[in-house]
């Protein structure tokens, strides 16, 4: 099932996805409050029992589509996580024997459709195309075996960063990562059932059309449950947490020159299963 996230008629609703638009799911279950409410199998039988047996409430043209990611979830990413992506570095170090992580903020992301801001402080913006696991169950210390078993669901996202703020400090990429309405995700999370298997999902990046970025999970250094498992074992993971599994190579500070986003590019994110999560460039107002 595809779950939404919405504003529709100055309300904030959620609901699920269908061929004619979204059926409205808030209110209508009981004990459901939020999207990640969904993930227990029962209530997920019982919304996609609704939505098999309704109209669509409003067409997807006429709502604007929120981040499919609950307020209070951590947003935790993962970089330089599929092969040949070292390389780009060009330093001659040796892969890492563990993940690189680091957190972002659910302000700096704008759901599909609404512009990325190109702050006033730099006109260095990227992109990096990713797939994102949501938690639909949390743990700590979660056996790699049964870690899939926690995926809740999937989405698209823009890990849109502001490089040279990467580099304002030694070992340190968060101010870069986290400008206000940076990056995107979206356009909505697809269910866990929805897949067989995640081990050759496709992802791929497209700026104003030109493909900038492909690979599958396939070709990841760190799979899905590994991930699940190695965050686990330091940080109490919860229903609804977001673990961004990293980006292929051809982001825009790897070309020569690096070909940084501009103001009216529309960067698109593409990945099996999911959809095509799409935001154009804007500058951020002086």
């Amino acid at each position: 099932m595809k779950i939404a996230a919405y504003e529709a008629d100055g309300r904030t609703s959620f609901g699920a996805v269908k061929e004619d638009g979204i059926v409205d799911l808030a209110g209508r279950i009981e004990g459901v409050r939020e999207l990640d409410d969904l993930f227990e199998p029962e209530r997920r039988a019982e919304a996609e029992e609704i939505a098999a047996g309704s109209s669509a409430r409003h067409a997807l043209d006429d709502v604007t589509l929120l981040i499919p990611v609950a307020p209070a979830a951590r947003i935790l990413c993962v970089g330089i996580n599929y092969r040949d992506r070292n390389e780009e570095y060009k330093d001659n170090s040796d892969p890492s024997t563990y993940p690189g992580l680091f957190f972002r903020t659910h302000d700096s992301f704008v759901g599909h459709g609404a512009p990325l801001v190109r702050p006033l402080e730099s006109d260095k913006l990227d992109y990096e195309g990713e797939i994102a696991i949501i938690l639909g169950e949390g743990g700590r210390r979660i056996p790699r075996e049964n870690a899939l078993a926690h995926i809740g669901a999937l989405t698209c996202l823009n890990e849109g960063t502001v490089r040279d703020w990467t580099r304002h400090a030694k070992f340190n990429v968060t101010q870069g990562k986290n400008f206000d309405r940076s990056g995107a995700i979206g356009p909505w999370m697809v269910t866990a059932d929805e897949f067989d298997g995640y081990d050759d999902l496709h992802l791929q990046t497209r700026v104003n059309g030109e493909v900038r970025q492909e690979d599958t999970t396939a070709r990841l250094i760190f799979d899905f449950s590994y991930l699940i498992s190695y965050v686990s074992t330091f940080m109490t993971l919860q229903r609804g947490d977001v673990i961004s599994t990293g980006t292929p190579t051809g982001a825009g500070v790897r070309f020569d020159p690096p070909r940084w986003l501009v103001p009216g590019d529309r960067i698109e994110v593409e990945a099996s299963g999911i959809g095509v999560l799409g935001n154009n460039v804007i500058d951020e107002a002086a």
